[in-house]
C-alpha cells in the first residue's frame, strides 16, 4: 500500500495514511508545525500536444480525468497559433497510454474555450463539462461556462457551451480556473484571481448549474491559479491544490484542508520548502523533461460530483516543460505536454 504522506518525526514512525493524520489533529491546530515529507517520481510524458486537419497544436495542457467503465477519459486544452484555445478529448483502457489514443477536438464551441473539469452529476444523470469561454453574445462575453452529455465516450455529443451564471468580484484583478464540487446540499465554485486569493460562490443543489452566491474570498495566500478541490474519501474532510509560482522551479502546487466546503482552509503542505509537488521533491525516472509542475488534477477514487479521492494511491497528472523549452516563448508557444506523478512509498 502507498500512502500519500510520510511522518518521520512527528509520530515517530515511517509511514503514515493521510486519513491518520487528520484523525490525530485538530483544524485549529499549527499544521505547519507537522514534518510532512510528500516524495513522487515521474516518468516520460504520457501526452504531447498533436495535429488535427487543419492545426498544428503547440501545447497539451490543463487535464481532466475520470475512470468510466474501464477507460480512461482525459479532457484537455490544445494551443495554437491559427486558434488560441480549445478542449480535446482522448481515451484509453491504460492511462499510460492515453497519448496514444485519438485526438478529438471538442465541437461545442468554436471561439476560445479552456480549462476544463468534467464529473457527473448524479441529480441529474448526465456529464458536465466546466470550463473558461469566451462569446461576444454572452455578458459578459468571458466567464465559466458548461456544457452536458449523456455519453462520456461520445465526444460529439457535447451540448453548446452556455454561461454557467455567477459574477466576477468587483476587486478580483481576474477568475478563471473554475472548479465545481458539491457536498450533499449545495455545489461550490471555486476560482482563482491571479492575486493570491481564492474565491467561493455556492448554490442548492436544486438549482445548479445556476443560482450561484457573490463570490467570497476562500482563501488569501502566496497562491497563483489552478485550485482544485477533492473530498477525502470516507472522511469528512476537504483538499485544496493550488499553483503557485518560482519555488523549486517555476510553478509548483501546494495543499490546504479544510473540515467543510464553505469553511476555512489551513495549511498542509503550503510552503516553497514543504509543498505538495515541487521540483525538490519530485525525481524523474527517464530523461528530464520538465523544470514544474503545473495545472494538474488528483485522480479521483469516482467520478461524481462528489470529487473524493483515495489517500491510500494518489497520481497526479499534470502539465510540465523545461526552461530551456519555454525561454523566450510567449506564453501561448509554450509546448506544455502531461505528465504523471505517482507516490514513493
Amino acid at each position: 500500500m502507498v500512502y500519500l504522506i510520510i511522518f518521520t518525526h512527528q509520530f515517530g514512525i515511517s509511514q503514515f495514511n493521510l486519513k491518520n493524520v487528520i484523525r490525530h489533529m485538530s483544524m485549529n491546530d499549527n499544521i505547519a508545525s507537522l514534518d510532512r515529507n510528500f516524495k513522487w517520481i515521474t516518468g516520460p510524458p504520457i501526452l504531447r500536444a498533436g495535429s488535427s486537419k487543419d492545426q498544428q497544436w503547440l501545447s497539451a495542457k490543463d487535464p481532466t480525468l475520470v475512470s468510466y467503465q474501464d477507460n480512461w477519459h482525459l479532457f484537455y486544452t490544445v494551443r495554437g497559433k491559427s486558434r488560441s484555445h480549445a478542449i480535446a478529448y482522448r481515451s484509453s483502457g491504460t492511462l499510460n497510454r492515453i497519448g496514444e489514443g485519438k485526438e478529438v477536438i471538442l465541437t461545442c464551441h468554436d471561439g476560445f474555450f479552456c480549462a476544463p473539469q468534467v464529473f457527473y452529476f448524479r441529480p441529474h444523470g448526465q456529464w458536465y463539462l466546466i470550463c473558461q469561454a469566451a462569446n461576444n453574445l454572452w455578458s459578459p462575453p468571458y466567464q465559466p461556462a458548461f456544457s452536458i452529455s449523456t455519453d462520456i465516450s461520445s465526444p460529439d455529443v457535447w451540448t453548446e457551451l452556455k454561461p454557467l451564471g455567477g459574477s466576477k468580484p468587483e476587486n478580483a484583478q481576474a477568475w478563471l480556473d473554475f472548479w465545481v464540487i458539491c457536498d450533499q446540499t449545495n455545489a461550490y465554485l471555486f476560482f482563482t484571481s491571479l492575486d493570491g486569493k481564492m474565491w467561493r460562490a455556492s448554490t442548492p443543489l436544486a438549482d445548479f448549474p445556476q443560482g450561484w452566491s457573490q463570490p467570497v474570498i476562500a482563501l488569501e495566500a502566496d497562491i497563483f491559479e489552478a485550485s482544485h478541490t477533492y473530498r477525502l474519501k470516507g472522511q469528512n474532510i476537504y483538499l485544496t491544490l493550488i499553483e503557485a509560482q518560482h519555488g523549486h522551479g517555476w510553478r509548483y502546487y501546494k495543499a490546504y484542508v479544510a473540515d467543510q466546503l464553505n469553511g476555512s482552509w489551513h495549511p498542509l503542505a503550503a510552503e516553497k520548502d514543504c509543498s505538495f509537488a515541487t521540483m525538490q521533491n519530485v525525481t524523474q525516472t527517464d530523461a528530464r523533461w520538465t523544470d514544474s509542475i503545473s495545472h494538474g488534477e488528483l485522480i479521483r477514487a469516482g467520478y461524481d460530483e462528489l470529487l473524493e479521492v483515495d489517500a491510500d494511491n494518489p497520481r497526479f497528472i499534470f502539465q510540465g516543460v523545461t526552461d530551456a523549452e519555454r525561454k523566450g516563448k510567449n506564453y501561448g508557444e509554450i509546448p506544455w505536454r502531461l505528465g504523471l506523478l505517482k507516490t514513493i512509498g
